[in-house]
């Protein structure tokens, strides 16, 4: 059996704090070539997460610890839904192609993802080009109050 204990998670999250991205991930799975990815990430709020898109897969999301704000948008970056993961909904599954983003909401905060593999690094082709080029800041300011039928200026 394999397990997360609290333990692991607080670990987690001391990882991600040290860590210049400001995250830190514990896979599940065995080989970045499994065909289904697990993976416990810990993100402090201040960490970058490009709005992007899985071309090939699902992605489900649950905060394990925490609270996060989880957006999706149309291809021209106007958020078309939002769900506060850990606070109101309890888990999420963005649909193959959809733009999405995440943000942090707590320190210490940790996320659960599951989606189909192998892994492979988001191709450029797969960040929104309207986010290119924007600090963690600005975009994660925007997220946090970010709502239905929004679009980043």
């Amino acid at each position: 059996m394999k397990k997360l204990t609290f333990a692991d998670l607080t670990r987690l999250s001391q990882e991600a704090r040290q860590s210049p991205r400001l995250r830190a991930n514990s896979n599940l799975h065995r080989e970045l070539s499994d065909p289904i990815q697990r993976l416990a990430i810990a993100m402090e709020p201040d960490t970058l997460i490009l709005p992007h898109r899985h071309p090939h897969t699902w992605e489900v999301l649950t905060a394990l610890r925490g609270r996060f704000t989880v957006l999706v948008f149309n291809e021209a970056g106007r958020v078309t839904e939002r769900a506060e993961l850990g606070e109101d909904t309890g888990v999420v599954e963005i649909p193959a192609g959809a733009w999405h983003a995440v943000l942090s909401r707590d320190t210490g905060a940790v996320i659960f993802e599951v989606k189909h593999g192998p892994y492979a690094p988001i191709s450029d082709a797969d960040v929104a080009a309207w986010s290119k080029g924007r600090t963690a800041a600005e975009l994660n300011a925007w997220y946090a109050l970010a709502q239905v039928g929004d679009e980043i200026a």
